[in-house]
């Protein structure tokens, strides 16, 4: 075992305590509204630690230290385009302070005002779909990264996966959004102290000057197979791939749900904006210090003539820090990795179980069900999504590295529900017609790629930007050939 006592001791301290605090919680549920967006009152500095907090998972840890592994520094390109979306979309209000100032629960719930119930069923089901699909892999590379930092066999790692989805699966279905914040709170504060932390060490273990001479050594030599610095490079992700992230990246900041439930459950629309801005540099070195992890493991394997066996370019950024990280140290990262799922896997699944039940079962009820039926059914919604991630996380494999596999399976909902929600709330000539077009139609090359990708070598940007495209074509089309004509239903704000 890699860890020490004493690395175990603040593990168990910490991941009681945030269980503890997450069940406290639990008194002040009383319906619905509170269980999925804590009752509107989140104020701006808890509302950018939970932003901050529920973005920063490990699997976030893990795709970008992968990208640092496989792209040197360029692959923190996407940390600096996600910064710009984000503050552009804090700045102007673009979609969101309308949306916030509707008074709705989910995105799919603002369609039933502009293009009817049928619609916004439809947006419900691919939102779910495009979600649920998108955290699939979470608890995998949660429990990967737990393996090869602590020193557990691999044979662990399912039962690790369990254990993880069950401290998780408590206090989320009963504190709801309440015990999400409480629990991004601590592990905003945490994990920052942890990531600063460890980024002092690598830079101390490697070295700076070593560092970037052995990025420049391989690529030289042709182990490093992109360029190290230049992200449109040809061997990098290039401009095509750059200007897909770029509207992909403005769409997830107006449409990704587990961003848009903390602009939902803000004051008012102009704290979510300012919450926007606030939080918006801080993507930036989301990316950049795991990259840089994933480059000094990069650096370090190659100076020990490879990676061992069992290791590939996803865990050699946890199987490294494991070599390098003084006692104490590790206890704590390592808490704070289990903080950063715990918080992102809560948030997920709070978020889609609520969307699954305020979009897809609710307006399928004859009668409203009573504050307890609706927070009962909601809860268990978010019972069988734990199953549902432990089931497809230990099955399916990758047909890429994690980031592509994220984006494109987020162009599921993202590319045709952002069009959607543009269309409706700044186009006065779109049609229902027009809005099921948009969203069967941006699917189609997500879909594709996840299904064939890998033994069709579809590129994950032709994917995803496809999306955008026939989504659009679909809007424009579709409306374009049929009358605007009044929503079936109206959901009151």
């Amino acid at each position: 075992m890699t860890l020490s006592l004493v690395d175990w001791s603040i593990i168990v301290v910490y991941l009681v305590g945030c269980l503890v605090a997450g069940l406290w919680m639990r008194r002040y549920v009383r319906g619905v509204q509170e269980f999925a967006v804590a009752g509107r009152h989140m104020d701006l500095n808890l509302g950018i630690a939970s932003l901050a907090a529920t973005e920063l998972g490990l699997v976030t840890i893990m795709y970008a230290a992968q990208l640092g592994y496989e792209k040197g520094f360029a692959g923190a390109t996407i940390g600096v385009v996600i910064w710009g979306a984000m503050w552009f979309v804090g700045r102007t209000g673009f979609v969101i302070g309308p949306m916030r100032e509707a008074g709705v629960m989910t995105i799919p719930e603002l369609f039933a005002k502009r293009f009817g119930t049928r619609v916004r069923w439809l947006a419900g089901l691919f939102v779910a779909v495009g979600g649920l699909l998108n955290m699939g892999i979470f608890l995998r590379l949660g429990g990967e990264f737990l393996v090869h930092a602590t020193g557990l066999p691999p044979s662990q790692l399912e039962w690790v996966m369990t254990g993880l989805l069950g401290l998780v699966l408590v206090y989320t279905m009963l504190g709801g959004m309440l015990s999400v914040l409480v629990t991004d709170y601590l592990q905003f504060l945490v994990m920052g102290v942890g990531i600063v932390a460890v980024s002092l060490v690598v830079l101390w273990h490697t070295g700076w000057g070593n560092l970037v001479s052995g990025l420049d050594t391989a690529w030289n030599a042709g182990q490093l197979k992109a360029h190290p610095y230049n992200p449109l490079h040809a061997s990098n992700f290039g401009w095509g791939y750059l200007l897909w992230q770029a509207a992909f990246q403005i769409a997830c900041a107006t449409t990704w749900q587990t961003q848009i439930s903390r602009v939902l459950a803000a004051r008012d629309a102009a704290t979510a904006q300012r919450m926007y801005r606030r939080t918006s540099f801080y993507f930036v070195g989301r990316f950049l210090l795991p990259a840089l992890w994933g480059a000094a493991a990069f650096v370090w394997f190659a100076n020990q003539g490879g990676l061992p066996e069992g290791v590939n370019s996803l865990t050699a950024m946890p199987h490294y820090l494991s070599l390098i990280l003084p006692i104490g140290l590790i206890g704590i990262v390592v808490a704070g990795m289990l903080a950063a799922e715990m918080s992102t896997d809560s948030g997920y699944m709070l978020t889609w179980g609520t969307v699954i039940y305020n979009d897809l079962v609710r307006p399928c009820l004859r009668r409203q069900p009573s504050a307890k039926v609706e927070l009962l059914l909601t809860r268990l919604i978010v019972l069988g999504i734990a199953l549902f991630l432990l089931i497809y996380g230990l099955w399916y494999e990758l047909p890429g590295n994690a980031w592509d596999y994220l984006a494109v399976t987020g162009n599921i909902y993202l590319a045709s529900v952002f069009t959607l929600l543009v269309a409706g709330l700044y186009w006065p000539r779109a049609t229902p017609a027009g809005a099921a077009a948009a969203l069967v139609l941006g699917a189609v090359g997500p879909i594709l790629f996840l299904v064939i990708g890998k033994s069709h070598a579809i590129a994950p940007e032709v994917a995803g930007a496809s999306s955008f495209g026939l989504a659009a074509a679909g809007m424009i089309v579709g409306s374009l050939l049929t009358r605007r004509s009044p929503p079936s239903a109206v959901v009151p704000a």
